[in-house]
C-alpha cells in the first residue's frame, strides 16, 4: 500500500483557502481510498520560520485539529499528530543538510523570494525544503498532495532520495510524487492568493461578526447598483462559485448581468451561504476548541503510532549512514 502525506502549518485557524485546497481534498482520500497509508500531520516546526511565540504555535495546533476533525477526518484511518511529537524528523533533517550542497538550496524559489522581500532570514527559513523532505522521507511516503508553490520542495525531496539510493546501491528511500491538489492558490478579498500574512482570507470558523466583516471587505469596483456587471471578473462571485451549487451560481450570475443587483446583495449572499453550508463543521470545531485535552489525547495517539514507523525507519537509516561512505 503506497504511503499519503501531507501538512498543514500551524499559523492560525485554516482559512477557506486551506479548507478547499487541503483538508476537504485529503480528508476525501484518507477517509475513502484504500489505496493510500495516509499520514496527516500538523507542521509546527515549519511555523517557528513565521512565528516565534511557542505559545501561539500550540493554540494554533489546537485550531488546525479541531479543523481537521471537524471535516470529519477518521482518525481510526490515517495517522494524525503533530510534527513536533516525533523527533526522528529533525535528526534525519540534520543529515540532509550535512550533505544537501548550500549552493543548490540557496536557489529554493520561498527563500529567493523572501531575500527580494528582504524580510527576516533565519537558517530555518533557508533549510525548510530539507525539513519538509525529512517529513516525507522518514515515513518513506509517496503520494504527496501540494500545491504549485510546493513542487520544487518534492524535486529537492526526489533528489536527495535519489543520491542516497544510488549511494549505498540500496532503495532506502521511496521517490515522492506530487499530485497536484485543484484549488490551491484560492483568491482572498483582494484577489491576490489568500493568506493570514496579506489580511485577505476568509475564516470560516470565526465569530458571524468577524466573517461578515471580511466578507464586506472584498474589493468590487464602482459600478452601482442598477448597472450590469461581469461575473467573470467579480471576486464575491469568484468566491461564491467555489461552494456554492450550480443552480445558485446561474442565478447570480443573470442577476449580474441583467443589472439592479449591488456588490452588498451578492456579499450578503455570500456570507449566508458561507454560513449555511459549513454549519456543521462549524458547530463541530467550537466544541473540539472547548475540549483541549481530547485534542491532546487525539494527538498523542497517532504521534505514538508514527513514532514506531519513524524509529523503525531511523535505526535502518544510521545503519546504512554508519557503514556506507557517503558525500556530496
Amino acid at each position: 500500500m503506497e504511503k499519503m502525506l501531507t501538512g498543514i502549518r500551524s499559523t492560525g485557524t485554516p482559512h477557506l483557502g486551506n479548507i478547499l485546497g487541503v483538508i476537504i481534498p485529503s480528508v476525501f482520500r484518507a477517509n475513502k481510498s484504500t489505496k493510500y497509508s495516509s499520514f496527516i500531520f500538523i507542521a509546527d516546526l515549519h511555523s517557528m520560520v513565521q512565528i516565534e511565540n511557542i505559545r501561539t504555535i500550540k493554540n494554533n495546533t489546537y485550531q488546525i485539529a479541531a479543523a481537521w476533525l471537524a471535516f470529519g477526518l477518521n482518525i481510526d484511518n490515517c495517522l494524525f499528530f503533530r510534527q513536533s511529537d516525533v523527533s526522528s524528523v529533525t535528526e534525519l533533517a540534520w543529515y540532509f543538510n550535512c550533505f544537501y550542497p548550500y549552493q543548490r538550496l540557496s536557489l529554493a524559489h520561498a527563500f529567493k523570494k523572501e531575500i527580494k522581500n528582504k524580510g527576516k532570514i533565519s537558517v530555518g527559513l533557508f533549510t525548510y525544503p530539507i525539513l519538509m523532505a525529512a517529513d516525507i522521507l522518514l515515513y518513506n511516503a509517496k503520494i504527496i498532495p501540494v500545491g504549485k508553490d510546493q513542487l520544487q520542495h518534492i524535486e529537492i525531496a526526489r533528489c536527495i532520495a535519489n543520491y542516497f539510493n544510488k549511494k549505498i546501491d540500496k532503495k532506502l528511500f521511496v521517490l515522492p510524487n506530487a499530485i497536484l491538489q485543484k484549488n490551491t492558490f484560492i483568491l482572498g478579498t483582494d484577489g491576490k492568493k489568500m493568506s493570514k500574512s496579506q489580511k485577505n482570507c476568509i475564516d470560516i470558523f470565526s465569530s458571524d461578526e468577524v466573517l461578515k466583516k471580511q466578507i464586506m471587505s472584498i474589493r468590487t469596483d464602482s459600478k452601482s447598483v442598477e448597472e450590469k456587471k461581469n461575473p467573470e471578473t467579480d471576486y464575491i462571485m469568484y468566491l461564491y462559485s467555489l461552494i456554492a451549487p450550480l443552480d445558485k451560481i446561474e442565478i447570480m450570475k443573470k442577476r449580474y448581468i441583467r443589472g439592479g443587483y449591488g456588490y452588498y446583495e451578492a456579499k450578503i449572499a455570500l456570507y449566508e451561504y458561507i454560513i449555511h453550508k459549513f454549519s456543521s463543521e462549524r458547530k463541530k470545531f467550537f466544541s473540539f476548541m472547548k475540549k483541549k485535552p481530547l485534542l491532546d489525547h487525539i494527538l498523542a495517539l497517532g504521534a505514538k503510532r508514527a513514532k514506531r514507523i519513524a524509529n523503525e525507519r531511523l535505526n535502518c537509516i544510521r545503519k546504512h549512514l554508519r557503514y556506507n561512505s557517503i558525500n556530496f
